[in-house]
């Protein structure tokens, strides 16, 4: 399905739009939006964005959670964002562990060549929000515009990570709502 819109962000979940855990999020009782996280995804649709989730769910692959509780999840996060005014057009997940080296797992760009896919978007438009090295270096392959690093979740290791790989950001946000209002004011 081609969307006639040129503006897409991609967002990683974990870290970025609920607390992350060492433990995973293995629940919706687990599950806790991060401070500012829904106006933010309020703010980019009322600004005509269209918001896509990248995510990587290894706890799937673990047999952690299933694939039920994992799709139920992703259910009531979209129900929650929609009722604070703000709307996830997908949801793209890897289920695998890292071991089992899936082209879709982040680092590697597969999910977001699959959104691309889906939905007609123009990659070198689109911005990718993340607390992960992983998260950066997946817009990076992929060819994503411009990237964003948040220091919630994972930020202040993966920002020192990606300094010592010489692939930096575009943006350090404090949050996403910061990361928000960085990519509504370039335009």
């Amino acid at each position: 399905m081609r969307i006639p819109v040129e503006k897409f962000v991609f967002l990683d979940r974990d870290g970025v739009i609920n607390e992350d855990s060492s433990e995973y999020v293995k629940s919706w009782d687990e599950f806790h939006f991060i401070p500012g996280s829904l106006e933010a995804l309020q703010l980019l649709n009322k600004k005509g964005y269209c918001v896509i989730v990248i995510t990587n769910q290894s706890a799937v692959g673990r047999g952690m959670i299933t694939m039920k509780t994992l799709m139920n999840i992703h259910i009531l996060m979209r129900k929650e964002i929609q009722k604070a005014g703000g709307k996830i057009l997908d949801v793209f997940f890897c289920p695998h562990r890292p071991d089992e080296n899936c082209p879709c797992r982040k680092p590697e760009p597969g999910l977001i060549f699959q959104a691309r896919e889906e939905y007609g978007i123009n990659i070198p438009k689109a911005v990718m929000v993340g607390d992960n090295a992983k998260d950066i270096m997946v817009g990076k392959r992929a060819g994503v515009g411009r990237t964003v690093l948040v220091m919630t979740g994972c930020g202040a290791k993966a920002q020192n990570e990606l300094m010592n790989k010489g692939t930096p950001p575009d943006y350090v946000a404090e949050d996403l709502l910061d990361a928000v209002k960085w990519i509504i004011g370039r335009k």
